[in-house]
């Protein structure tokens, strides 16, 4: 009874898409060429992962729950999502050229099916793979990355990755910015701290301490050898003292960010992330901007890696399916290859950063178009 609902339910679906029995043949061949692959090339990747730590987890004695459910569980979706596009247009040269080569292709067109009509079903599979792909980076990698990269720190690497803390500079509220000249991670000790209050562009107040120390019974930080600088107009004030709590909005965690602390965020954690550096006055936060352009443009290679693959697969050639998915490989190659160059002219300032992430898609969508006119018909 439950198989003939869900069948039922199957095909009110397909009717109200209006799709057709070789529409289902398409997408049914389209997403299990694509499922079987992303398998095999993630086994592949598991093996070679777990060949070059295995040293590593034996020598810290972690149990096989943790490497299995800790790592390699939150590992997957990472590389599901990279290479989701490349093996979708690998699915599609394999499917497509052997349907070319038994001549299905052919006998579509002549029924009357237009090539455009027939591109629908290959647009379905591709939203299907590009919206997983989308949904999986925004929501479901940034948490599990968080248990991963907790997981490399204590297993694997030992050390977190630290920012560099001397002579640290930041606006920490509107008007209010700090000075340290360095800090220690270790003791959560910084020297030579300065805070310098700003209003309608012009200082206020000023305050300066030999040393700051974070005291972890209050959560608050103790500043020692201090002096308090207040400007009102034409008089100034002058307080100094040995020891005096600050309650700053900054905290240690902010000297001990992870490099990659954006691989754990949401696209709206992210846009968050980035106002705040812009508004504490970092500068290099380019690196960041193309990180949350990539999500929202990667998801589109699907799309354009699709129509390409049809192309090129879609008509017999002499070399054989081969020689077809040899042509593809090049292809996606390069189109990898664009992509790495462009971020680079955005990280040097040569190219915008939106447009420099978008760049390699609206170069191969025109490549796209193009192999499509020779396309049969």
């Amino acid at each position: 009874m439950e198989g003939k609902d869900h069948t039922g339910f199957r095909n009110k679906i397909v009717r109200f898409l209006g799709l057709k029995m070789l529409d289902m043949y398409v997408i049914r061949k389209f997403l299990s060429s694509f499922l079987l692959a992303i398998i095999l090339i993630l086994a592949i990747v598991v093996i070679f992962d777990l060949s070059e730590k295995i040293d590593d987890f034996l020598e810290s004695g972690v149990s096989l729950r943790l490497i299995l459910f800790d790592y390699y569980l939150n590992f997957i979706p990472y590389f599901a999502v990279l290479f989701s596009s490349l093996f979708a247009f690998i699915a599609v040269i394999y499917f497509t050229s052997r349907m070319a080569y038994n001549t299905e292709i052919i006998a579509i067109l002549n029924s009357g099916m237009s090539f455009r009509r027939f591109l629908v079903p290959y647009i379905i599979s591709a939203s299907v793979i590009a919206g997983l792909s989308f949904y999986l980076s925004d929501q479901v990698i940034p948490d599990a990355n968080k248990v991963k990269l907790d997981f490399e720190e204590q297993y694997v690497k030992r050390r977190p990755v630290r920012f560099k803390t001397t002579n640290f500079h930041r606006q920490i509220e509107p008007g209010i910015y700090v000075y340290l000249q360095n800090y220690s991670n270790v003791s959560k000790v910084g020297y030579q701290f300065t805070i310098e209050k700003f209003e309608d562009g012009q200082l206020v107040s000023k305050f300066f301490a030999d040393q700051i120390r974070w005291d972890t019974t209050v959560n608050k930080w103790q500043a020692r050898r201090y002096y308090i600088r207040t400007i009102d107009g034409l008089s100034e004030t002058l307080e100094e003292g040995r020891v005096i709590d600050t309650a700053i909005a900054l905290h240690p965690d902010d000297f001990s960010m992870r490099l990659n602390i954006v691989e754990t965020m949401s696209l709206k954690e992210l846009d968050e992330f980035i106002n705040k550096q812009l508004m504490q006055g970092e500068t290099n936060v380019v690196a960041y901007q193309i990180e949350r352009h990539n999500r929202i443009a990667f998801p589109f290679t699907t799309f354009i890696l699709t129509l390409i693959g049809v192309a090129v697969s879609s008509r017999k050639l002499r070399g054989g399916i081969g020689l077809q998915i040899a042509i593809g490989v090049v292809i996606s190659f390069i189109y990898i290859l664009f992509i790495q160059f462009s971020k680079q002219f955005a990280i040097g300032g040569l190219l915008p950063v939106m447009l420099a992430v978008w760049l390699p898609n609206i170069f191969f969508l025109f490549v796209a178009l193009f192999l499509m006119r020779f396309a049969p018909r």
